[in-house]
């Protein structure tokens, strides 16, 4: 098994992104669960180049139909997988266009004072039901997306718990028939409450981005139904998911850097600042999804042959010595920090505007309100919350106020 696929490695990926980038910049690694080859890049240039390299493609229904069997792309994963992310253009650039009206820089905007108002309760509630300390990612760090893009999609923030059991399910490697089976039971479960919530919206239509969905066309064009389900999983999953996860390491860098967290507190304006060097530093993705080469391709130093995967570490490009100097180096006020850890190219993160926004009023308002928060575990105690490469994130962040 690679290094990175061990419990140290899932833990601290960086020390082994650093002989990769030094030793073997393209290096092909067996994925241990399904037991597929993949193509892992783990340079800045190399990635970025990738990322926006026409040649690689995201529409598995293009490979033949025994790599999309080893792949595990069949029934309830096929229909929740068919959105922009795992397309092509002209598909890509059709689906893209239908969502992107939901996430304008004005709608974003308009949502501040919603999203303060939640992170405050949050941090109410905690004090109020326990003023020793509490679980940042349970208590905080997931409720506070996870409200924000279900009110935004318009559905019942009781359905939550649900949410993040489903999510769980789904980033947890399935290595035995029986694991398999309640991975693809969680799909189905997710696909139904998807499936229920169109068909309300379409007899009743209300003020909210499923109603927008069903309702919006381009150029002729609506979202099919397939789509909806795809699209709706996309936005709840990657609307909470990886803000989550942005606040919990971007809350952790400050605690393991206590100067740069005074810095930050002194001096206020740094706030946006330092959500970039938190993306950079310790991003809240490790990896893209699969890509996969639709010609034989020279990248990295190695010739990638068609159909074969490939993933690029955005963790390991932002910390690339060649591009960022000092590049092990937290630092709050960092200019300039051309990280991608939204990724690149065409199918560069269309909710960053939102997640930007959530992690700063989030940081903000965590170092007013719990000024003396700290590590209430040994560092060394924090466990990931997945042995997937796809998410950089903690099962578990408890701190004392």
């Amino acid at each position: 098994m690679h290094p990175l696929f061990t419990l140290e490695g899932r833990k601290d990926p960086h020390p082994i992104y650093k002989r990769l980038r030094a030793e073997e910049p393209a290096v092909q690694i067996l994925e241990p669960y399904r037991k597929v080859p993949f193509w892992l890049l783990t340079r800045y240039t190399d990635c970025s180049d990738m990322l926006r390299d026409p040649r690689f493609g995201k529409d598995f229904t293009k490979l033949p139909p025994e790599e999309r069997n080893r792949l595990r792309m069949s029934g309830e994963f096929e229909v929740l997988g068919k959105h922009m992310l795992s397309a092509d253009p002209p598909d890509h650039s059709r689906l893209r266009s239908l969502v992107a009206k939901a996430f304008t820089p004005q709608i974003v905007e308009g949502l501040r004072g919603r999203i303060s108002t939640i992170a405050e309760n949050l941090v109410s509630d905690a004090v109020a039901r326990d003023a020793s300390g509490m679980d940042l990612v349970s208590q905080f760090s997931y409720p506070l997306p996870v409200t924000v893009i279900a009110e935004l999609l318009g559905v019942p923030a009781s359905d939550q718990d649900d949410f993040r059991r489903w999510t769980t399910t789904l980033f947890t490697p399935a290595d035995t028939d029986e694991q398999l089976a309640h991975l693809r039971a969680t799909g189905f479960e997710f696909f139904q409450y998807f499936m229920a919530l169109i068909e309300r919206r379409r007899a009743e239509p209300r003020d909210d981005l499923v109603s927008g969905l069903v309702a919006a066309e381009e150029g002729g064009d609506r979202l099919s139904t397939q789509e909806l389900v795809g699209m709706l999983f996309l936005l709840l999953v990657a609307g909470h998911e990886t803000t989550v996860n942005l606040i919990t390491n971007g809350m952790l860098a400050l605690m393991d850097h206590p100067e740069e967290r005074e810095r930050l507190v002194a001096d206020p304006s740094l706030l946006e600042s330092a959500v970039e060097e938190m993306l950079r530093y310790c991003g809240p993705v490790e990896t893209t999804t699969y890509r996969f080469a639709l010609e034989d391709v020279e990248i990295g130093g190695v010739t990638i042959r068609k159909n074969e995967l490939v993933l690029a570490s955005l963790l390991s490009a932002d910390r690339d010595e060649s591009r960022f100097p000092d590049a092990d180096r937290f630092d709050v006020g960092r200019k300039p920090n051309k990280h991608i850890a939204f990724g690149y190219g065409i199918h560069f993160c269309l909710g960053a505007p939102l997640a930007r926004l959530e992690a700063v009023i989030a940081v903000e308002t965590l170092l007013r309100r719990l000024p003396r928060m700290k590590l209430a575990v040994p560092r060394g105690d924090l466990e990931p919350s997945s042995m997937l490469l796809l998410l950089h994130a903690k099962k578990r962040l408890p701190v004392q106020f």
